[in-house]
């Protein structure tokens, strides 16, 4: 079993390490995605302005009278004194060319009270620059930024996914190969019987780190028992990962199939076509207004923060949340109403701790990943999970490249001298 497990592990940690040092330092940096935004952007996301609110819809049209080449996609409707509300667009058509507009941003944010714009940006810009800092990491952490090609801009999403499950499926490999070799007899027999204790006396080198031993010593202990203590939640990453990355092509299908679930929109509509746009016969403001009230219909504890279309699927997208913390407790505090965009029709809900064990079970997926489950101590966590997670795989290349080098230098000495 070592003998086939051994060279198994080699080769899938292998390729995918350069995934998981990348996957791993960005996580360890977006755990903190929206303070390092605010603190670096502060200049447009902190604002002066200082009364009454103005109401969302008045905030969105003065983004589109500032620029007639854009539409608003996405408005704050949860707006708060001092800080900016966040706009996403999308260029409209041509009428000369046919084609969408050519814009360098994506993200508009104005000032709630005086309705001024502080600044814009293009959110999937790839770049280092303050402004697209963070969106950057955020895309390359889940996508890679590949950008899309052959009808779809979900490559990126699959490749990280399939890492993610060829790093849970690998995981097991790894905790296996700690594991004491089998005790055989003298003869080369079966393996003998021995007590417990012994067993656990033998496995126990594989949970420690020889610090003085120092090179490489230090780093196979770092990689095998740095493995070790954080195995769990390992496993509770590379799942998460696997889950949140192909969740429509893999995961609720599964789930769907094991257990009882609660479908939406996004699990029973097809998407349209990449680079085409279904036109809502709703607009913004009948499709806040139909969710609002159906919000307290069904006893939603918080109002609404905002409201998205993107057009790729027929339905408006309504979160509710509190603004101060939109995640909530235990990163459960996001609620969602779909409003169809042709009538007004209430398609579904997403509820957090609502639905079957199933449902629940989905919803836990994003809280488990980014340690808000925990609140400040998870996000601790996981931000300290990414360099772990960097460190492994920079071991295990470590690892793999002296022995390459021992067993081509003994080959060297085997082969015969020249004549």
């Amino acid at each position: 079993m070592r003998a086939f497990f051994t060279p198994l592990h080699r080769w899938a940690g292998l390729a995918i390490a350069l995934f998981l040092i990348v996957a791993g330092l960005t996580g360890a940096v977006t755990s903190w995605d929206h303070e390092l935004d605010e603190w670096l952007n502060a200049d447009i996301m902190q604002t002066p302005g200082r009364g009454p609110l103005q109401d969302p819809l008045t905030l969105a049209a003065a983004v589109e009278a500032a620029d007639p080449r854009a539409q608003v996609n996405y408005m704050t409707l949860g707006l708060e004194e001092g800080h900016a509300a966040s706009f996403l667009v999308r260029p409209l058509v041509d009428p000369g060319t046919g084609r969408p507009y050519a814009l360098d941003y994506n993200n508009v944010f104005v000032d709630p009270v005086t309705a001024q714009i502080t600044g814009q940006r293009d959110s999937r810009a790839i770049s280092l620059s303050r402004r697209s800092l963070m969106p950057f990491l955020r895309h390359l952490h889940y996508s890679l930024h590949i950008p899309a090609f052959w009808g779809t801009d979900r490559w990126g999403y699959w490749l990280m996914g399939g890492v993610a499950l060829v790093w849970l499926l690998d995981s097991f490999v790894a905790f296996y190969l700690t594991m004491p070799r089998p005790l055989r007899s003298a003869r080369g027999g079966a393996p003998r019987h021995r007590k417990p204790g012994n067993w656990w006396q033998r496995w126990k080198p594989s949970w420690l780190l020889r610090w003085a031993a120092g090179g490489y010593k230090l780093n196979f202990d770092l990689h095998r028992a740095g493995g070790l203590w954080v195995w769990g939640i390992i496993l509770v990453v590379a799942f998460t990962s696997f889950s949140l990355n192909l969740y429509r092509e893999i995961f609720y299908p599964l789930m769907s199939l094991v257990s009882q679930t609660t479908p939406g929109p996004y699990e029973t509509q097809a998407p349209a076509p990449l680079g085409t746009y279904i036109e809502p016969r709703l607009g913004f403001a009948d499709a806040a207004r139909v969710a609002q009230a159906e919000a307290r219909r069904r006893g939603f504890e918080t109002q609404a923060g905002g409201i998205y279309y993107g057009g790729d699927y027929g339905f408006y997208n309504v979160s509710f949340f509190d603004p101060a913390d939109e995640m909530g407790a235990l990163g459960m505090g996001l609620s969602n109403l779909y409003i169809d965009a042709a009538d007004g029709r209430v398609l579904g809900e997403h509820r957090p701790w609502k639905g079957t064990a199933a449902d629940v079970f989905v919803q836990l997926q994003l809280p488990l990943h980014s340690g808000r489950i925990l609140g400040l101590p998870g996000r601790i966590l996981m931000s300290l999970m990414g360099v772990i997670v960097a460190m492994l795989s920079v071991t295990g290349i470590v690892i793999w490249e002296r022995k390459r080098r021992s067993r081509r230098l003994q080959q060297r000495r085997r082969e015969p001298p020249p004549a």
